[in-house]
């Protein structure tokens, strides 16, 4: 264990049971060791999160990013040997983080860099065709509850995030957007390639709602009730084209 924590932490002393010679500089001999194999952990760390959030990673400038992630990783050791589900809570980090104040977006573009990662190692599953909805009669429409796609993420945002994420995704010229406009953003996978899109007024409280178990008539209303202008027929279309649901349920 000592092994383990002192690799997250420059301060610590190289740990006892590290041996490396019986000369009379073993001690040194160890920690120069000791350091080198520190230092790689870190380095391997860092670059998986570079890896993982490259939009990131493009709009701080890589020493900034590097810096920050260095001072993330001291304070989170990874929990599992797979590097991609390392950083899940790099965005939690970044809000907090003193130096990225001035990027209050910088967050939520993470939480969507993080969501596409996500659903691009979901499990597979088909999605609900267009024709599921025949045979229903309307009446029971409101009734209907939804198993969501593995895949499916939704992220919602104070500020431009999903356009500030396409813009930094990959190369490509930078323009000045209005950072300050409210975003909703949907990441799925309905046929093998992640997709993310805007969602309108009103659609993240009604997929939010879906997907936590709610009834079709209580998504409804919950869409509503936050954007009175809610186009219901085309949000299901929507729902459907996009993959978002995997299994219809009848109202218990």
């Amino acid at each position: 264990m000592a092994f383990a924590r002192g690799l997250m932490n420059p301060a610590a002393q190289t740990p006892r049971d590290v041996i490396a010679t019986t000369r009379r500089d073993a001690e040194m001999v160890a920690a120069k060791r000791y350091n080198v194999y520190r230092n790689n952990v870190t380095v391997s760390l860092i670059d998986a999160l570079a890896a993982i959030y490259p939009a990131v990673q493009r709009i701080t400038g890589i020493d900034f990013f590097r810096t920050m992630a260095r001072f993330h990783i001291r304070a989170t050791p990874p929990k599992s040997p797979l590097l991609f589900e390392y950083g899940r809570d790099f965005p939690d980090f970044i809000e907090q983080y003193e130096h990225a104040k001035e990027m209050p977006w910088l967050a939520d573009t993470a939480r969507i860099e993080r969501a596409w990662l996500d659903a691009y190692h979901a499990a597979d599953l088909p999605a609900l065709p267009a024709r599921i909805f025949e045979g229903i009669e309307p009446t029971r429409l409101g009734e209907l509850r939804f198993t969501p796609h593995p895949a499916a993420r939704v992220v919602r945002s104070a500020y431009s995030a999903l356009s500030i994420f396409a813009m930094n995704r990959h190369d490509g010229p930078v323009e000045p957007i209005n950072s300050g406009e409210p975003e909703d953003t949907l990441v799925t996978r309905p046929e093998q390639n992640v997709v993310v899109s805007r969602l309108p007024e009103g659609g993240a409280a009604f997929l939010n709602a879906l997907i936590a178990g709610e009834s079709l008539g209580v998504a409804v209303a919950e869409a509503l009730d936050e954007a009175p202008s809610f186009d219901i027929q085309n949000n299901l279309n929507g729902m459907i084209v996009s993959g978002v649901l995997t299994a219809i349920q009848h109202g218990e």
